[in-house]
C-alpha cells in the first residue's frame, strides 16, 4: 500500500512540473512575420542609438544583486511613415555581444510599438547591460523611440525604472 501512495505522488508532482520557457521570451516567429524587404533605391535615413538595460541591480552593497525583468520598447512615433529596424544587439556589462535580435530587418506601422523581453531570471547582461538598435526611417520622419522599463516585484515591495534611447549615429 505503501508503494501505491509513493507511486500517486511522485505521479501527481511529475505531472505538475512545467516545462520552463526560453529566456528573453519573445518567440523568433515575431520577428519572422514582422519581416521587411528594403531595396538599395529607397531613400532612407540610417540611424543608430543605444539603450541602457539593467537586467540586475546591486542591492545593500556591491556584493549582492537583484534580478530584473527588462523591457525593452520599439516605437515608431510617426503617425504617417512605417520604419525599418535592422537589428537589436544586447551587450552584457563587459561590452561583450549576448544575443542579437531580429536576423532580417523588421517594420513597423505607424505608432506601432513591439517588445523585447529580458526575462528575469537571464542574468547574462548583468549590472550594465545594453542594446545598440539600428533603424532606418524616411527622411521627413520622426524619429524613433526606444525605451526600457525595467521591474521587479519583491514580497510585497515593487520597483520599475525607465531609460530612454540616444542616438549615437
Amino acid at each position: 500500500m505503501k508503494n501505491i501512495g509513493l507511486l500517486i505522488v511522485m505521479t501527481l508532482l511529475l505531472c505538475s512540473c512545467r516545462e520552463e520557457t526560453a529566456m528573453s521570451s519573445i518567440d523568433p516567429e515575431n520577428w519572422t512575420i514582422r519581416a521587411a524587404m528594403i531595396k538599395a533605391s529607397d531613400s532612407l535615413e540610417y540611424g543608430k542609438s543605444y539603450l541602457s538595460i539593467y537586467s540586475q541591480i546591486y542591492s545593500m552593497s556591491e556584493h549582492k544583486t537583484h534580478n530584473l525583468t527588462a523591457m525593452v520598447s520599439l516605437r515608431n512615433t510617426s503617425d504617417k511613415d512605417t520604419i525599418y529596424l535592422l537589428r537589436a544587439t544586447y551587450y552584457d556589462t563587459h561590452g561583450k555581444e549576448v544575443r542579437t535580435y531580429f536576423d532580417t530587418p523588421i517594420y513597423l506601422g505607424p505608432m506601432e510599438t513591439t517588445e523585447i523581453i529580458i526575462d528575469e531570471k537571464d542574468v547574462a547582461g548583468g549590472t550594465g547591460s545594453n542594446f545598440i538598435i539600428e533603424w532606418n526611417k524616411p527622411n521627413d520622419s520622426p524619429e524613433p523611440l526606444f525605451e526600457g522599463v525595467m521591474s521587479s516585484i519583491i514580497e510585497q515591495q515593487g520597483l520599475s525604472f525607465t531609460t530612454q534611447s540616444k542616438r549615437i549615429e
